[in-house]
């Protein structure tokens, strides 16, 4: 762990005391601040998180990522405390799909099942008949029924991603996330010619052009068991770009090289919302046992059942 300044120790310090005291574990996503992601217990994407903590003895589990992530946490670990350092770390594409209109869209479509997103709220979750990741959509997906009428929400990119391998006709929701939506394929094309040997990497929550030249698709976790086992020594790489902080510390011999967004001239595209997240306000959460997650009881059950569905298929 590379600590910046006194500062930064003291409060890495204070951190790892509080969770000691706490009894409490700390689990952050892959496009967390690399200083958080330096001292997590556990690493993963938003469904391996909460799958983690629900395996682990710890009553207090402090989730850094954005809002959902948190909520999915306390779904299937209901008797835990789980704690967020900033509930204003929301997610672009879980606010684009609202439950109530989420809702009459299902309403407006009967006969269909109905497909969503982890990242959605737990509202959303609540509507759903299986929930799905990038990683295991396509499976499942695959899995029904060739004349089943699916309703899928709420990343039309992922979504129009998996109509375009099964053939299949699922109805969209027309929500995406800001980040995948911003990523130059200019950009990265001209990336690709001063590296010309370089494989390049998406997340299929990207538009139809950018997965149109990528090596691989695939989810964070995807994307980086395949840096880490190719022989490959270059990557560009089109999904958040806090997942180079473990690609680099995976893989120090090879090179990542982030695309960056069509409205900017920086080589990074960075998520705001999980930024939100600091070491200061991680040890604010353990210090003051807030701020707690809660979902709703009903909505809670509601929500699992979805989710339940899924791993049972995956």
């Amino acid at each position: 762990m590379a600590v910046k300044n006194a500062a930064e120790k003291e409060l890495i310090d204070e951190i790892l005391k509080l969770k000691k005291e706490r009894n409490a574990v700390i689990m952050a996503h892959y496009y967390q601040p690399a200083e958080i992601q330096d001292i997590a217990d556990h690493i993963g994407d938003s469904l391996a998180m909460a799958r983690i903590a629900a395996t682990l003895s710890e009553p207090v589990v402090v989730v850094c990522g954005v809002h959902f992530m948190a909520e999915t946490t306390k779904i299937l670990c209901p008797e835990k405390t789980v704690l967020e350092p900033d509930p204003e770390a929301g997610c672009s594409l879980a606010d684009s799909c609202p439950a109530a209109e989420f809702e009459a869209f299902i309403k407006a479509h009967p006969g269909h099942t109905v497909i969503s997103y982890v990242n959605t709220s737990a509202a959303v979750k609540a509507l759903t008949d299986i929930v799905v990741t990038s990683g295991n959509a396509l499976k499942i997906v695959k899995a029904l029924p060739e004349d089943e009428k699916i309703i899928f929400g709420p990343d039309r990119n992922l979504g129009s991603y998996i109509n375009s391998l099964t053939g299949r006709e699922m109805v969209l929701w027309d929500g995406a996330c800001h980040v995948h939506e911003r990523f130059s394929v200019e950009k990265a094309a001209e990336l690709k010619r001063q590296h010309p040997g370089a494989k390049i990497l998406v997340h299929p929550e990207c538009t139809g052009p950018m997965r149109a030249i990528a090596d691989v698709t695939g989810s964070t976790a995807v994307l980086l068991d395949y840096a880490r086992e190719s022989d490959e020594k270059e990557f560009i790489v089109a999904t958040e770009s806090g997942i180079l902080h473990q690609m680099r510390l995976s893989c120090p011999d090879k090179t990542f090289i982030a695309v960056p967004p069509h409205d900017s001239t920086c080589g990074c595209n960075e998520c705001s919302f999980m930024k939100l997240n600091t070491l200061r306000k991680l040890r604010d959460a353990l210090r003051d046992m807030s701020p707690r997650t809660e979902v709703d009881a009903a909505t809670a059950q509601r929500a699992r059942r979805p989710i339940e569905r899924m791993l049972s298929m995956s």
